[in-house]
């Protein structure tokens, strides 16, 4: 069995970030957007990134991004890896891919069936599907809300992807087992408050999402 790879997002403290890599985490993301109670200026997360640089993959998750905002954020934090997390199309997600040349990891709000079938748009142009739980209407940002969803109605999914939205230390191996996903992505799951991030809840998440069994 293959542990599955663990994102742990919207890292803000170098405490944090510890506990990410020393419990073994994948991948590491920093949020670029404002109303985000996780938000980071690009230059506060380059003293950040470069104490994971090397151990994990760096994600920077940006929602409908300009060019120059990216553009800021590679310069000053120098990311592995682009998570748009907005409403971006296949067009300007394949016209970031291009301009930039890092990967990309495209979030697609899911709540009914039909919305898993929509992630075909992204076909050829992300390199990775995160599907998220659809946040509460009127919502001033797109995730990070510690919403779940109907884990069955991603039965057959036609891409590889990131599970997130809702996932926390007691129910991460039940979504593993239930869904076979082989990559989970937690922010608020391990927050004592909005954008605090608790060491212990990284610990325990880590520890259960490494040691489920992908049943399905």
């Amino acid at each position: 069995m293959t542990a599955t790879l663990v994102k742990i997002c919207g890292l803000r403290t170098e405490a944090a970030i510890d506990a990410a890599l020393d419990g073994g985490a994948d991948y590491v993301g920093f949020v670029f957007f404002p109303p985000s109670p996780r938000n980071l200026t690009p230059e506060a997360a380059a003293k950040l990134t470069a104490r994971a640089r090397g151990r994990a993959r760096i994600v920077a998750l940006l929602v409908d991004p300009d060019d120059a905002l990216i553009e800021h954020v590679i310069a000053a934090a120098n990311p592995d890896m682009l998570q748009l997390h907005g409403d971006e199309a296949s067009e300007r997600v394949r016209a970031i891919r291009q301009r930039f040349g890092k990967p990309v990891i495209k979030a697609v709000k899911v709540k009914a069936q039909a919305d898993v079938a929509e992630a075909g748009r992204y076909d050829g142009t992300a390199d990775l599907i995160l599907f998220d739980a659809r946040p509460p209407v009127g919502a001033d940002r797109p995730g990070g809300h510690g919403a779940t969803f109907d884990w069955s109605i991603l039965q057959g999914a036609a891409h590889p992807y990131m599970l997130s939205g809702g996932l926390t230390p007691g129910n991460v191996a039940e979504a593993i087992r239930s869904t076979g996903t082989r990559m989970v992505d937690v922010s608020s799951g391990v927050e004592r408050a909005p954008g605090e991030k608790d060491t212990a809840l990284i610990r325990r998440f880590l520890a259960a999402a490494k040691g489920a069994k992908q049943g399905a």
